[in-house]
């Protein structure tokens, strides 16, 4: 019973805030912009001390399943899903140099993983995390958000090109984390530019409050932009919405390395516990991506790469745990094409080769409408996937997201 009034209170107070900020938007004077997709609240204190800025965003995810046994289809299962309902906070306080971003998720999905190592509640908060410009083009960043890895996990899931992310993402990202980041960037001509991000993180992922188990996480990404910025930062954005009128590349390298890593997907998955506590071992992630937009065209590569010191997790007399580091590496493939009236098409091709098992492939073709670009939009797609241990599979998705 007090599990329960405790999870009612925590929506009830999300539910307040975001009242309160209505009621401040209704009443405030101060005004930056109010027009749709770009938050239901922009307010500025008349001192310009504070800002603050609230955008919810909700996804409604119907999706169907057919199995692929006996050389046919069976009957397809059909399941509804608020896949996502999130309110996202953002703005500066005392000056413009420091900048904030806190991101609740109140959908099931959202809340989903509770343990003993959460203190056994939902895991409300997605991003709480400080960003400080305290010199020219260095930004210092503390508290949890996304680690700086794969370029898919980075596109907010609000910015998707196809309803969801992809096999490889599924299997080796590394998510979010507690703990700091160093981010700066420099031209190497006028238009080259290069971005470096270093992180420093605990390693057992979000919400976590028995910690620190293992070692610490450590994660270093470089990008180039031989062409320039994408505009509206569409190096991080799905589509080409922005219809570059000139050819823009962005590559990317990241390595991440988990000392003493207590989990088997790095800071994610199960906890690799033994008899005298947790089995402990070293584990190290490489990703390097690549996008390119031109136009209403648009293509992404990903390939992935994960390695542990000793993958099997062991008791202390040596005796097998049955909790294996999943090792492997994957490779993602996707391109698209707008059409003048934003409707787009896409394909994606994911294959994940995980050690000792077989291969698994993902085959998607996608329609989406974008009414509003990301913020109001209509996405379906249809999937053959191929999953090692589960056989073969036919899967369709329809999904409604709408973003204040």
């Amino acid at each position: 019973m007090a599990k329960k009034n405790y999870r009612m209170n925590k929506i009830y107070i999300a539910l307040i805030v975001a009242l309160l900020l209505t009621n401040l938007s209704v009443h405030s004077q101060m005004f930056s912009d109010t027009k749709f997709g770009k938050g239901m609240v922009n307010h500025v204190a008349k001192d310009s001390s504070w800002s603050v800025k609230f955008a919810p965003r909700i996804q409604f995810l119907s999706s169907t399943n057919w199995d692929y046994q006996d050389n046919q289809f069976n009957n397809g299962n059909t399941s509804f899903l608020i896949r996502r309902a999130r309110l996202k906070f953002n703005g500066f306080a005392f000056s413009p140099k420091l900048q904030y971003k806190i991101e609740f998720g109140v959908s099931n999905r959202d809340m989903a993983g509770a343990s003993k190592y959460t203190a056994n509640a939902p895991r409300y908060i997605l991003d709480a995390v400080m960003k400080w410009n305290f010199y020219e083009n260095f930004v210092l960043w503390f508290g949890q958000t996304k680690l700086p890895g794969n370029r898919e996990r980075v596109i907010s899931s609000a910015n998707l090109q196809l309803v969801d992310r992809s096999l490889l993402n599924a299997r080796f990202n590394i998510d979010r984390d507690i703990g700091i980041q160093l981010r700066h960037h420099f031209n190497i001509s006028e238009r080259f530019i290069i971005r470096e991000v270093f992180s420093i993180a605990q390693g057992e992922g979000r919400n976590v409050v028995t910690g620190n188990l293992g070692g610490y996480q450590y994660t270093g990404r470089l990008e180039f932009l031989p062409f320039g910025k994408f505009k509206n930062k569409g190096d991080y954005l799905g589509s080409s919405l922005e219809r570059e009128p000139k050819p823009k590349l962005a590559m990317g390298i990241s390595y991440d390395f988990n000392n003493n890593a207590v989990r088997n997907l790095s800071n994610r998955g199960l906890y690799m516990e033994n008899d005298i506590g947790f089995y402990e071992t070293n584990i190290s992630t490489l990703f390097v991506d690549a996008i390119l937009k031109h136009k209403g065209f648009s293509f992404m590569a990903e390939y992935s790469k994960r390695d542990a010191e000793d993958p099997i997790a062991k008791n202390s007399d040596g005796s097998e745990t049955g909790i294996v580091v999943q090792e492997g590496n994957g490779l993602n493939l996707q391109s698209g094409y707008l059409f003048p009236k934003n409707w787009e098409v896409t394909g994606r091709f994911s294959s994940i080769d995980l050690k000792n098992k077989d291969k698994s492939n993902q085959y998607t073709l996608g329609v989406s409408k974008y009414i509003v670009g990301h913020k109001l939009k209509v996405q379906s797609d249809l999937s053959y996937l191929t999953l090692a241990g589960l056989g073969n599979s036919l899967m369709y998705r329809l999904q409604f997201e709408i973003h204040f």
